[in-house]
């Protein structure tokens, strides 16, 4: 057994047991695939994979148990050259964390700012995806920290830590008609057409349910991944838009009035997120204290043992 073939059982599963995707992504040939596969099999003795003609089609059932300790493994090994870079270069590697837009555009330029001035030696990889795509790069161990409000506190084999709340507010134009009054309601909102953000990114998913539980359909005519899309369209008088109450700013956006939606829409609750069992550099855990004070390394740590809950710091 090595570590070549402990990546293509990974790999295969990952590609959906396409063997061409996997020799490519190892940088092999497809047929090299198939001969690290059929030793380990026939090392061990069992069959890891299902087979239509010479096509897998899936994992047989010692297939499924194998796959869980192949990711162990793989991370450890990983595990064990951050370790070593540590030690050696305490300052010095790349760091990468995975967020939305929302998130690095509005919450995080300050935190970069202040940990690319105490390690510049650091190499910051900032990757913008979907709550999906986030906590897929955590789980394959190609990020170190995820950020964001959705998805993050409903995996096992994730710890998530509360950061920060916020909620959503509507922008509109200074001279709509809803711009005087300053505030809201769900039943302002179904009048008029409404941009907002895609489903599954920066708490749609509570508006669609603060809508529904008032019992109004809304007219939602346009969204957008990010709130400056959002803004861009409210500019033109395409309809009234909804965002995260973070992404307006009194001075950038003069042409926009705020409207409070504080008894509107329900608080939303942003997370900082790391794989259980994933080796954090000393700098990483540094980032995630830059971001809230009372998430210390020590705490970090302590709610990484296997078996802990999710820290609660609400």
């Amino acid at each position: 057994m090595n570590f070549q073939q402990l990546r293509i059982i990974r790999e295969a599963v990952r590609r959906d047991f396409n063997l061409t995707e996997v020799a490519n992504a190892l940088y092999t040939s497809q047929s090299g695939v198939s001969k690290h596969i059929k030793d380990l099999e026939d090392e061990l003795g069992i069959e890891l994979f299902v087979r239509r003609g010479k096509r897998l089609t899936g994992l047989t059932d010692p297939g499924k148990e194998m796959v869980g300790i192949v990711e162990r493994m793989l991370l450890d090994a990983l595990n064990i050259k951050r370790l070593a870079e540590q030690f050696s270069n305490r300052d010095v590697g790349q760091l990468t964390v995975v967020t939305t837009h929302t998130q690095a555009r509005y919450a995080l330029p300050e935190v970069v700012a202040k940990f690319k001035a105490a390690f510049p030696k650091v190499h910051l990889a900032l990757h913008q995806g979907s709550p999906k795509e986030i906590v897929a790069m955590l789980r394959a161990g190609e990020a170190d920290i995820g950020i964001a409000t959705e998805a993050l506190d409903e995996q096992p084999d994730l710890v998530a830590f509360p950061w920060y709340e916020w909620r959503h507010a509507a922008i509109v134009p200074r001279s709509h008609p809803l711009a005087a009054a300053g505030r809201f309601t769900l039943a302002d909102l179904a009048e008029y057409p409404l941009i907002t953000y895609h489903e599954g990114f920066t708490g749609r998913g509570r508006i669609d349910r603060a809508f529904a539980a008032a019992g109004f359909t809304p007219d939602i005519v346009m969204s957008a991944l990010d709130a400056d899309v959002i803004k861009t369209y409210v500019e033109l008088g395409l309809g009234v838009g909804i965002v995260a109450s973070m992404a307006w700013h009194p001075k950038k956006d003069e042409g926009l009035a705020l409207l409070d939606g504080s008894d509107v829409f329900p608080v939303n609750v942003t997370r900082i997120a790391v794989r259980r069992g994933h080796y954090l550099r000393g700098f990483a855990y540094r980032f995630i204290e830059l971001c809230a004070a009372d998430l210390s390394e020590s705490a970090v740590r302590a709610a990484l043992v296997p078996g802990k809950d999710e820290l609660n710091l609400d």
